[in-house]
């Protein structure tokens, strides 16, 4: 998965280019996430101005999770939208994104899947990212977000009848696995998560086309029609198969868009189809979570 918006984000250069350029700018694969440099798309900063916003913990099993909360100022009970990270985990982009779904009237959760790991922010390979996320299992991830959804009920800013969940990359995987695992989720928008992904004993033992049954949230998925490892036959064959089984859903593609064409550190972005997916996305939690 991580190759796929590699590739797509030089076209034209080989792997080892792509690296010396990372390189010569002076951050490493995975930390360039914060850097604001050349290799930044068109960085956005989301001002804490009107929001409540913390880092702390939650408890999921015998482990401590580090999580990043943003909520409007004004005292209420607002819908909850769990964000689900890159394989790249909690940095300053996924906190970004939570405060932009603070300032549209929710209370947003993002967090550390990689904490008991370490993180892999600090690394400088991907194969050394990929060594830790990959054997990551699905099950540990979503107990997890359990823990999350329980964080937030129990929170008097939260709203335990409204949980929404989104999520990029792994995360948009996450985001189809997660609404699947957890029948209270009341609408699911995934951005350009892995369809088909590989599976694993121990690890991975569906994908989104295993259990489109098992989902009844209303699910948006957001796609680049120009992702190179998501092919538009698989975005389009899950579509029909939702709709097939009676299910809410609607998937978007868009013309030119490669993989991670929403995260503006990145050159993959691509802000005309950012946008357009941005407001669909509010408008998706905005019926599902705010409108019932």
């Amino acid at each position: 998965m991580v190759e796929d918006w590699l590739a797509n984000a030089y076209e034209g250069m080989s792997r080892r280019q792509f690296l010396a350029r990372m390189t010569a700018t002076g951050v490493g694969l995975a930390g360039f996430a914060i850097a604001a440099n050349p290799v930044a798309g068109e960085i956005i900063t989301t001002s804490t101005e009107g929001l409540t916003v913390k880092e702390t913990r939650v408890p999921s099993g015998d482990f401590q999770i580090p999580i990043y909360e943003a909520r409007p100022s004004a005292a209420g009970k607002y819908p909850v939208v769990l964000v689900i990270p890159e394989i790249f985990g909690m940095h300053e982009h996924m906190k970004d994104v939570t405060r932009r779904f603070a300032r549209e009237g929710f209370f947003a959760i993002t967090f550390e899947p990689y904490a008991r790991e370490g993180g892999v922010l600090h690394l400088t390979d991907i194969a050394a990212v990929r060594k830790i996320v990959d054997v990551v299992p699905d099950a540990r991830v979503m107990a997890d977000l359990d823990s999350l959804v329980a964080y937030a009920s129990r929170h008097p800013a939260g709203r335990a009848d409204r949980i929404g969940v989104t999520g990029f990359c792994r995360g948009g995987l996450y985001t189809f696995l997660y609404a699947a695992h957890n029948r209270e989720v009341k609408a699911g928008v995934a951005w350009y998560g892995q369809l088909r992904p590989a599976k694993t004993p121990g690890v991975r033992t569906e994908g989104p086309f295993d259990i489109v049954g098992k989902i009844q949230a209303p699910i948006l998925g957001l796609y680049g029609e120009a992702d190179l490892g998501i092919p538009v036959a698989d975005v389009k064959e899950l579509e029909a198969i939702f709709k097939a089984a009676g299910k809410t859903a609607e998937f978007v593609l868009y013309p030119g868009a490669p993989h991670a064409f929403y995260a503006d550190y990145r050159p993959s972005y691509r802000p005309e189809a950012a946008r357009d997916a941005w407001t669909r996305c509010i408008a998706w939690f905005n019926k599902y979570l705010k409108g019932q």
